[in-house]
């Protein structure tokens, strides 16, 4: 069994001397102009926090031994582990096994409490957040139901849904579930060509959408299916509508407003049509790397799993009471991920608050400052951006507040490093220094989560000192209904890792013979192998992909490396294929865009590359000799084959030569490479850079050109 060196802490206040805090802005001159008060001070207060110490019991437990090769054909798995919450059983949510009866109890329970939230618009300014209550949301959620029953819209079938976040959003989907409609929701990133193929894919029958994308999929109707035979646009109303309908009704729907649909569904209500656990509640499509997206079926029992596995996690971890009803957070991120729909799940089964933002990213900081929300998840690219400007404003102040912003640093980053709590470790500079970095977030943060990326180390650690609040990562898919993986906060150990299972999950590592990776190894390493109640059901009209995905007996291939730590953490090292996500969450398929560019006469060999830390890709080229050669002496650029591919002119030229062949390729802005290095000796079995079968080995490709790469993306020597 795994050890996980856990600190735990009883909640209670911390002991500190009297007026410390209060008086902080006065101490300030004694502080700067004698240091030894000050320490002792620091010291005090870690004397405190360490009395509070008490270690946890381990959270890995192992479930099956590890099982050998079997043969031809066969790889060795290592052992199945659980977290130890889910050693005799899953955990669950009492009497709930659907997200329909999740919603109906909570309208019942917290029926005068704030559900839905959303800023006002007075002459193009937002005011503040107005909340309509749980009990509210259900009248709608009914009056949307008995809506969809009026139109002909009945068990089973599928309902998208085109926008960004909103309340309406969040309705429309309840309703789906009021009536056991699946809901697919569609990203509103997407264009014309990817609507069109999602709601033919998943031949919705109706489609919800906001006013700002009613124009984009009015595009994708003349090519819809017969069966979609309704839509219904919510936002604001201008002369253009009525155009827009008679452009729907022309291409056979039928076109309603948001309140025109509330109208027919309170005039013929309707009872609802409760789903079973095993229904699906949602056909979720993943932006593809390669094709055509794939829809993933989602049950209502796996969301439910879910939540009570979120649940579970945060008790397990003495992260208070887990999320309670007094809790609020800032819907943002896509509600059509699975990441921020199980976070709003979870938020709704405790009648807590859940505001939407303004649908304008750049806004975001006054919507947050508006909510004040205690629980704030994001995407390393948000995360970097605070960064990026929290301390571009700490070097313009410079003096003695970047002074002392730096020693608080300096000596949070050392407590924490003990294991001291983010939010106890420094109370001092906290509220001197700290609170106002803080108060970007709104102020009342008590729980930062990452997801859909690696965070950045350095961005992870300044989260965790200047939010003064726990901070930790997940990891999972949409096929495992997104959080498999949460990292523990507050120990130090847990830094660049995804922590250990949720207790929903169940995993292995599979050995990977062709990368070298073997689950008996030291450290155990091999493909993160998923299992348990959230895995999806397949996905939708591809039983091909789905046998490749999902075994027979229940388990998920993710395709990604993981490593298993001493600790008990996951740590994800690599992909089994090579598709991996850049800093933004974009997919790169690398052998496709290689491919590419490999059509290019001036390429012999590539080798592009990018990590979920970096924006951009670049790549090693080896060009084709004769045709350098040939630009060279017509350019006036002399020397030999090594000597050309030095020249700063031939850099440039290559790269504007590909560039043409990526857009040739119709390749994605975030899928061409943006800077190259040409190398004139070739990737060769004997450098051990590609197989005999000429296969790059990327991990080696890695390692010989890495000085390279890190020029390539400016990195200077440590």
């Amino acid at each position: 069994m795994y050890t996980l060196r856990q600190v735990f802490w009883d909640g209670s206040p911390l002991q500190q001397p009297s007026g410390l805090l209060e008086q902080a802005p006065e101490m300030l001159p004694i502080l700067i102009g004698g240091l030894g008060l000050g320490f002792i001070a620091l010291k005090a207060l870690s004397a405190c926090q360490e009395e509070e110490m008490k270690h946890a019991e381990n959270l890995l437990y192992e479930v099956e031994p590890a099982r050998p090769s079997e043969g031809e054909g066969s790889v060795a798995k290592g052992p199945v582990y659980k977290n130890v919450a889910a050693k005799d059983a899953y955990p669950t949510l009492d009497g709930v096994k659907t997200l329909y009866e999740l919603f109906t109890r909570s309208a019942q329970c917290y029926a005068k409490n704030p559900c839905l939230g959303s800023r006002p618009q007075v002459d193009g300014v937002a005011g503040p957040f107005e909340f309509i209550t749980y009990e509210e949301t259900a009248e709608l959620v009914a009056a949307i139901g008995s809506a969809l029953a009026a139109v002909g819209v009945t068990e089973h079938q599928r309902c998208s849904i085109y926008g960004g976040n909103c309340a309406e959003w969040m309705i429309a989907m309840q309703a789906c579930n009021r009536q056991s409609v699946y809901c697919v929701p569609l990203y509103d990133s997407l264009g014309e060509n990817a609507v069109e193929y999602i709601i033919n894919h998943s031949e919705s029958s109706i489609v919800f959408v906001s006013r700002d994308k009613l124009d984009t999929l009015l595009k994708a109707l003349p090519a819809a299916h017969d069966g979609l035979t309704t839509l219904v646009y919510w936002g604001t109303h201008d002369e253009t509508l009525p155009d827009a309908e008679k452009a729907a009704e022309a291409a056979g729907v039928k076109a309603y407003s948001w309140e025109q649909f509330l109208a027919l569904g309170k005039a013929s209500p309707t009872a609802a049509v409760p789903p079973k656990p095993e229904d699906l509640c949602t056909i979720m499509y993943t932006s593809g790397t390669t094709g055509d997206p794939k829809g993933v079926m989602i049950s209502h029992s796996a969301v439910v799993a879910e939540v009570a596995g979120l649940h579970a996690f945060l008790k397990q971890i003495s992260y208070g009471n887990s999320i309670t009803e007094k809790d609020v957070v800032l819907s943002y991120l896509p509600l059509a991920h699975i990441f921020d729909r199980s976070t709003e799940e979870m938020f709704l089964s405790v009648g807590a608050r859940i505001g939407y933002y303004q649908g304008d990213v750049r806004k975001l900081v006054d919507d947050i400052a508006a909510l004040k929300p205690t629980l704030f998840i994001g995407v390393p690219r948000v995360f970097d951006r605070i960064y990026a400007s929290a301390m571009s404003k700490i070097e313009e102040k410079g003096g003695l507040a970047a002074k002392l912003f730096k020693w608080g640093y300096s000596r949070k980053t050392a407590h924490l490093k003990r294991n001291i709590p983010a939010d106890r470790a420094t109370p001092f500079f906290d509220k001197l220094v700290f609170s106002k970095v803080k108060a970007r977030l709104g102020g009342r943060v008590k729980l930062i989560v990452s997801g859909g990326a690696p965070l950045a180390g350095h961005v992870e650690e300044f989260l965790k000192v200047t939010m003064c609040a726990p901070v930790v990562q997940g990891y999972g898919l949409t096929e495992t209904c997104a959080g498999s993986f949460i990292s523990v906060p507050d120990l130090s150990e847990m830094a660049g890792t995804v922590g250990p299972p949720l207790p929903c999950t169940a995993f292995r590592l599979e050995a990977v013979p062709e990368m070298n990776y073997d689950p008996a190894g030291s450290p155990p390493r091999g493909e993160v192998v998923i299992g348990g109640p959230t895995l999806f059901r397949g996905y939708y009209k591809d039983e091909k992909k789905t046998a490749e995905d999902l075994t027979a007996d229940g388990w998920f291939h993710t395709g990604d490396i993981g490593e298993l730590t001493p600790e008990g953490a996951l740590r994800i090292i690599d992909r089994k294929k090579n598709i991996f996500k850049l800093s933004q969450g974009e997919y790169i398929a690398v052998e496709k865009i290689e491919a590419v560019y490999k059509k290019n006469p001036l390429v012999e060999q590539i080798w592009v590359y990018g990590n979920s830390f970096e924006n951009t890709l670049v790549a090693v080229v080896v060009p084709a000799e004769s045709a350098l050669t040939s630009w060279a002496a017509d350019a006036g650029v002399s020397g030999d084959f090594v000597t050309i591919t030095k020249d700063p002119r031939a850099n440039t030229y290559v790269w504007t030569e590909l560039n043409k062949t990526a857009k040739e390729a119709k390749l994605k802005g975030f899928e061409m490479v943006r800077k190259i290095y040409l190398d004139a000796e070739q990737f060769t079995v004997e450098k051990n850079l590609i197989t005999p079968t000429f296969k790059l080995k990327r991990p080696q490709l890695l390692q010989h050109y890495k000085a390279q790469v890190d020029a390539m993306y400016g990195k200077k020597e440590q």
